[in-house]
């Protein structure tokens, strides 16, 4: 197929375009920035400067393009300061997962593309009620932290606008694989700087996804079509009293210190802070029967150790 491929200078774009194409398919790739488009041409893909908020744009592309599928990985997290107001740190990616979204969506509508994909996010989303690990059935937490509503606002509307124009949303896990900024700032330095605490008993649950495996997921979404929604996770959704020990002890740093809930709450805020504390993981089981997704990294404790470790495995 010929797929073009929104925002595929990123961490998982330019592994997914590397990816599609060995697969035997022809991509356009869109980037933003300019000097990113070496990045996607040197990948094999026809490279396309796009800003996705503007949809006349998008439309032009598009109609040039004349894709069989469009998968939508646009995000604006290069740069972005993580800090303890989500809203703040995703405002921008907000507003591509929105009028982005819908831009994409109108012009596949209009040019008849039939196939779409787009990426969503799995973590801290379902209630945190019940079960530890939630399904693609489950419900939705409904009243997230105020310092969130708009990212969970915007992640809802692109699984309900993207699904209901017949396409698939990918739910990730948390991206790992790689040393990119997005990943340093949110992740690794916190854990080296002893700032990724553990919340009381640690029982909040993260699920993990390798860019590598991602990609290959993202592929088989394109080739599968019909419409849904996929957790795109790991095997292993894990408590943060099991994974941030890990990664610390894998960089070779101190092990977090454990915080109680209040505690956490004067730092974080108490609506995060609760979130964090109380958080359920996600199951991958329909996309590895729908997909026949197989993992190269079933595990984060054998993905982190591949791209972050020095020899030390954990157990």
């Amino acid at each position: 197929m010929r797929v073009l491929v929104a925002g595929a200078s990123g961490a998982l774009g330019t592994r997914l375009v590397a990816r599609l194409i060995e697969r035997g398919h022809e991509v356009v790739g869109t980037y933003r920035s300019p000097g990113h488009g070496d990045r996607v041409g040197g990948l094999g893909a026809k490279a396309v400067q796009l800003d996705l908020l503007d949809a006349r744009a998008v439309l032009d592309v598009v109609s040039q393009a004349q894709p069989e599928a469009i998968v939508h990985q646009a995000t604006a997290l290069a740069q972005a300061s993580f800090g303890r107001n989500l809203d703040r740190t995703f405002a921008e990616t907000n507003r591509l997962r929105t009028t982005g979204t819908d831009a994409l969506v109108a012009a596949a509508q209009t040019v008849r593309v039939p196939r779409l994909v787009a990426q969503s996010f799995a973590p801290y989303r379902y209630e945190r009620a019940g079960t530890p690990v939630k399904t693609e059935h489950d419900a939705l937490d409904t009243h997230p932290p105020a310092s969130a509503r708009q990212t969970f606002a915007a992640m809802d509307h692109l699984d309900e606008t993207v699904t209901r124009a017949g396409g698939i949303a990918l739910r990730y896990g948390g991206f790992y694989g790689d040393s990119d900024p997005a990943t340093e700032r949110g992740l690794l330095g916190p854990i080296r700087k002893r700032r990724y605490p553990i919340i009381d008993d640690g029982a909040g649950m993260m699920c993990f996804v390798h860019l590598d495996d991602a990609a290959t997921a993202t592929a088989l979404a394109v080739e599968h079509g019909g419409a849904g929604i996929f957790n795109i996770v790991d095997d292993e959704p894990a408590p943060m009293r099991e994974w941030v020990p890990f990664v610390a002890q894998l960089l070779g740093v101190k092990p977090p210190r454990h915080v109680p809930m209040w505690v956490a709450a004067t730092i974080a805020g108490r609506e995060p802070a609760a979130m964090l504390g109380s958080c359920r993981g996600a199951s991958n089981a329909l996309a590895r029967r729908e997909l026949g997704w197989e993992l190269r990294y079933p595990s984060w404790r054998q993905g982190f150790a591949a791209a972050y470790g020095t020899g030390q495995t954990g157990s």
